[in-house]
This record gives C-alpha cells, structure tokens and sequence, in this order.
C-alpha cells in the first residue's frame, strides 16, 4: 500500500505543481515547455523577440516550485495594491499574511540587546562617545567590542572567511558545546545567509544526477523538494502519520528506503525537520536514536533542520538536537555524516530579513569537507550582520549581565504569546465543520485537515486547481486572510490541508478566528453534497 502511495503521492504532487504553474502563466502567453531532448536554442527560431525563454532555460528551474511564496501569495498582493488604489472595495480592509513565518512582520519586536550590539558593531565609532554609556546596556556595549575586535578591519562591510568570522564560529560552537554537553568544533560551522543556502549547499553536494535521491518528509517544508529538483536529483517521500500528531515511524523509512532502490534510485541522505514544518511535532528522543541508527546501518547522511529548536510549547517535549542523540549514543564523527542547520529567523528573535543562519557539518572525510569550503568560498562569506546575530542567538546574555532580565521578559513574552496563539487557533479550527487539526506542539504553523465537499473538489476541478488551492483562493477572496495550500508541502493522496502561521500578534487572533469561521460556514453551505 506504501508503495502505490508514494507513486500516487508523485503523481499529485507534479499534477498539483501543473496546475499552480497554469495558473501563474494565464497572465502571459503560454509557451509550450519543449522535450528535455530538444535543443536548447531551438526557440530561436520562434516568434519571440527575445533570446532566452520559457522554453529554452533550465528544465529544472520550470519544475521547481516554491508554494510558501506562490501564487496565492501572488493573489494577496495584487488584492492589497487594489486595497490601497480603491478603498472599500473589498469586504476586508487588510491583507493578512499567514503564509510564511515571517514574525516581525506581523507585529513581533526584535530583542533588544541583539539590535544593541548590532547597532554598536555597524557604526563603532558610537563605542567611543560618552553619551553611549546612558543609551545602551553595559554588556551590549562590552559584546560589540569583542565582536568588532573580530572583525577584519573593524568594520562590517568588509569580506571575512568564507566559513564566517572565526571568532563569531567560536562563539557559536561555544554554545552548541553548551547546549548538548557534547565539544562542538568551531572548524564544523559554517554560516550562511539563512538556513537556506546551506540546504542548497547540501544538496548540490549530494545530488549527481536523477538517479540520486533524498528522503524528504511528507509534508516537507518547499525548501526541500525545490531545491532537490533545481539540482536535478529525486525526491524520495515518506509520510508522517496525522493520525499519531505527524509521526515519524521507522517502517515507513524502510519502506520508501526499499521502493526507490527498487526503482534503480540511489537514496544519498535523509531530511528531518524537528520540530515540524508545517506539522508542528517535536521528536520524542527515543525516536531520534532510532533515526540515527537507521541512517547509520543505511549509509545516509542525516540532514537536520533544526531551524526551529526555540519554539517548543508543550511541557511535555523538549528539543535535543541530533548532534547530542549521536554522540549521547555513542557515535562520533566516523560513525554517522551529520549536517545541522540553525537560523535567526525563526525561534523568539524571528530576524528573517537579517539573513543569518550556519550549519555544523561533522563526519565528513577531509576531501569532502575541502569540496565543502570551496563551495562556499564561491560565494565568498555571508553577510556579517546575520554572522553577529547567529553567535548571538547561540550566546545570549547570561545571569549577572545588565540585560539579562529585560532578555529573558522579552523571550519569555514572546514564546509564551506564541503558545496561547497556538493553543487558540487550534481550538477554532477543530471546531469548523470537516476540519481537524493536530496540536502545534512546536515551530510557528499548524496544518489542518479539510475534508471537502465532493461539489467543492469537482468546482476546482473545473478551475483547473488543486481542491486545497480552490478553498485558500476562496479564504483570501472573501477574508483577506493568505495561507499556504497543503499540496504545495505534499500530503496523503486524497487528502487536503493547508498551512496557517501562528504569528499575528495575540489581539488580531479574535478577528481572524470570526473571519475563517464565517467563511468556512459559507463556503461549506455552498458546496453541501
């Protein structure tokens, strides 16, 4: 049953991608993709007075799709540039994005000892004024120097090793060492701007032709399954149990592990997001060492998205990284390829713009690691702000420091907003007719369940979308409200969900709860078999 699943569960998934990509393109002429076989100049000869199109580009940069920013998202802000030119033309007066987890967007402060330091490191000439000391915090002033005394040239806008600032990898390995009980080696880090470019990094690393696979969760974040396909490899599905809060069984590994070998596919690594984007589950430990067991006897390197570790709501679950469970069981860096990715865009400081974020790359043989640094030297270094923020996050004020108590309020604040935020969006949407919802145990997002009318999956049918799209194009329409369709993530074939971030601040939930109430209500009338 497993197998056909995966099979169907392909099939969807690019069907699913087609229809978005239809969509996308009603707005421009359509241009027949042309076979992998033909040349690639062969739109030369055509009618278009361009050099480069549609037809003769990348095939793979035509197949990735990238739904957290797709085409719904593409709908929200042509309604908002519509809001601003014609008031009141609409039944809502705000587009609200609950597409992305993007927290300072939607009202979220950044902390303030982090900007502190940030501030003093980008303009350091304020480190030698004296009207410094009465504006920012004593530790924030002493964190800069040492930041900036790190720095090539004492400035922020110069290059630095293409890993990071060795004294920023220093930090940060500091606190990885801190958080596990286990040494992390500076050497190992490399930062990125974001999480992101180090899966991109990864994956071209890994990836050599179509025949190479990776294990991806279904549902995965689209991170993975676009950046697998822009790199010509295969993504490899398994599916998390919704019926057990999105579990990860060991069963289903082995069982997706053994189709696509069957299938000729070299499966090269195993992606595991904890806690879960989009299904929100953190990880009991037992089921991690029983991961790392199963990539050990398979070979696979083990890909951990751990971009997520802060945001833990259930006192039941903790986070332990991968890194801890492997060395906790005993297993160094010649028993397991681990690559762990963290960044400062989500947890309590969600500084998505700041663009920061590392990966620890350990068990990797000295060739492969040089294979590594020179990738990453081909982008020369991440930027140097998002650096600074990476060794914060991983360092922030301690017991005794001026700011520890304002710290520790503004993250308490934040993290126990975002679970009362959690908790209520999960209760209003399992009170909608057909929707049920597991709870957000972690992360930023839930990812209900909609069991559709067969009226309302014939209607998108008939508008050449996915049913799951069908009904968040309706949502934003009438509500203004923008959330991601479950087949933009992957699901059960059959089944439809779609993605909602917790992120508005806690006094627009109320608002936004009436308005997916009042829509549901309708859009279920309408389409009642």
């Amino acid at each position: 049953m497993r197998k056909s699943a995966a099979d169907r569960f392909r099939h969807l998934f690019n069907r699913s991608l087609i229809f978005v990509r239809n969509q996308q393109n009603q707005q421009h002429h359509r241009l027949s993709p042309i076979p992998l076989s033909s040349s690639p100049f062969s739109s030369m000869a055509s009618d278009s007075p361009f050099p480069v199109t549609a037809q003769n580009i990348n095939p793979q940069v035509l197949k990735c799709q990238y739904a957290v920013r797709g085409e719904i998202v593409t709908l929200a802000q042509n309604l908002q540039k519509d809001l601003q030119a014609n008031p009141g033309a609409h039944s809502f007066d705000e587009i609200i994005y609950c597409n992305i987890g993007n927290p300072q967007s939607l009202g979220q402060q950044p902390i303030t000892f982090f900007r502190e330091v940030l501030a003093l490191c980008d303009y350091p000439a304020l480190l030698d004024k004296s009207e410094t000391q009465g504006l920012f915090s004593a530790d924030s002033i002493e964190r800069a120097w040492q930041i900036v005394d790190q720095i090539p040239g004492r400035a922020t806008g110069a290059y630095s090793h293409s890993q990071g600032i060795q004294g920023l990898r220093d930090t940060i390995a500091a606190g990885i060492g801190e958080r596990d009980g286990f040494p992390c080696n500076a050497d190992d880090i490399f930062l990125t701007d974001g999480a992101s470019p180090a899966v991109h990094m990864m994956m071209q690393l890994l990836t050599r032709s179509e025949k190479d696979g990776i294990l991806c969760p279904i549902p995965q974040y689209p991170l993975y399954s676009a950046s697998i396909t822009l790199h010509g490899g295969h993504l490899v599905p398994y599916y998390l149990d919704e019926a057990t809060g999105w579990g990860l069984e060991i069963s289903e590994l082995k069982k997706q592990l053994e189709d696509a070998k069957s299938k000729g596919i070299n499966v090269r690594a195993l992606v595991v997001i904890n806690p879960g984007n989009p299904t929100g589950q953190v990880l009991a430990e037992e089921n991690q060492r029983a991961i790392v067991e199963f990539c050990k006897k398979e070979g696979l390197v083990l890909l951990a998205d751990e971009v997520y570790q802060e945001n833990v709501y259930v006192p039941e679950k903790k986070f332990h990284s991968f890194k801890k469970v492997s060395r906790s069981m005993g297993y160094g860096d010649n028993d397991l390829c681990l690559v762990s990715f963290q960044s400062v865009s989500k947890g309590y400081h969600g500084e998505c713009g700041k663009r920061g974020g590392y990966m620890e790359v350990t068990g990797f043989s000295p060739d492969v690691r040089e294979q590594i640094y020179k990738v990453a030297s081909v982008n020369l270094c991440s930027n140097i702000t998002g650096q600074i923020l990476a060794s914060l996050i991983m360092s922030p004020p301690k017991v005794g420091d001026e700011s520890y108590e304002s710290f520790m309020a503004e993250k308490n604040a934040i993290l126990s907003s975002l679970t009362k935020r959690a908790k209520s969006l999960e209760e209003a949407l399992n009170k909608l007719e057909g929707v049920t919802c597991n709870k957000a145990e972690g992360a930023m997002y839930l990812f209900p369940r909609i069991r559709l009318p067969e009226k309302a999956i014939k209607a998108a049918e008939a508008e050449k979308t996915a049913p799951d799209a069908f009904y968040c194009k309706r949502l934003l329409n009438a509500t203004g409200i923008v959330v991601v369709p479950g087949s933009g993530f992957g699901q059960v074939p059959g089944t439809w969900h779609f993605r909602c971030t917790i992120l508005p601040q806690e006094d627009r939930i109320p608002a936004i709860v009436t308005r997916l109430t009042e829509f549901h209500e309708k859009f279920m009338n309408e389409f009642r078999d």
